[in-house]
């Protein structure tokens, strides 16, 4: 789960900074939107739903902003129609790269994923090519500067996770899907610093990338991360740590 966790470990860096950009509030919106329409908009019935207004509400999302998106998601307010596709490829080294979108316009959407899968010596393939890489699991992000492994272990264990693993500043607790909410609840009414709770694509299998390969890769994944409609990367990459600090801070 390695190149998961490291991937992982830069989006929270980079996290700190995008927080302050407009578009964070329009993918948390998507999310709300989606969320709502799929499952209702009762947050307690809701799973998709409640996770969506924890990360909402944890990045200062108005309230009233928060009950707009979710009405636009059961129809209780007009709105534009959001819809999901998932676009599979494979970047620099044979790497497999999953991308989660939510457009309101599909062929927008298709066009940007392609163009930066092609930049940065990607493909862009069909469906079913890489999706059977990953498997979707919860994935509970730590302030690893607010908490130790040991006390994260104890109690994620405790609550019902899988695996917990440190990754620089961060601590990552994975759970089946069905425990995310109860796993990121209990850590949270013990005084853990959870700042996310999400599904996630974890790869199964990972594939080790050097040298330029590895730059390249990393530019891929960013650059795909930065479109407004993409709302997750996932790739099965596997870079050294000192060969990863490199890279990152040339992002």
């Amino acid at each position: 789960m390695s190149g998961h966790s490291k991937w992982a470990n830069i989006k929270h860096r980079k996290g700190a900074q995008d927080a302050k950009r407009a578009k964070v509030f329009t993918r948390l919106i998507r999310e709300l939107t989606i969320a709502a329409r799929q499952g209702g908009g009762d947050i307690e019935a809701n799973p998709r739903l409640r996770s969506a207004v924890q990360t909402a509400r944890g990045s200062n999302m108005p309230n009233d902003t928060i009950d707009k998106a979710i009405k636009r998601g059961t129809g209780e307010i007009e709105g534009m129609i959001i819809e999901e596709v998932t676009y599979e490829g494979y970047g620099p080294g044979g790497v497999a790269v999953l991308v989660e979108c939510a457009t309101d316009n599909k062929n927008r959407t298709t066009a940007e994923v392609r163009h930066a899968f092609t930049k940065f010596n990607g493909n862009l393939g069909s469906n079913g090519c890489v999706s059977y890489i990953f498997d979707r699991r919860g994935l509970v992000i730590l302030d690893g500067e607010r908490c130790d492994l040991e006390t994260a272990m104890d109690a994620a264990i405790e609550a019902g996770a899988d695996d917990v693993e440190e990754e620089g500043d961060i601590i990552t607790v994975t759970t089946q899907m069905g425990d995310l909410h109860a796993v990121a609840e209990a850590l949270r009414e013990g005084g853990l610093p959870v700042t996310s709770a999400e599904l996630a694509q974890i790869p199964n299998t990972l594939v080790k990338v050097e040298g330029g390969d590895a730059s390249t890769l990393m530019k891929l994944v960013t650059a795909m991360d930065d479109l407004d409609d993409v709302s997750g990367v996932s790739a099965n990459f596997d870079i050294d740590d000192d060969l990863l600090a490199e890279i990152e801070e040339k992002l």
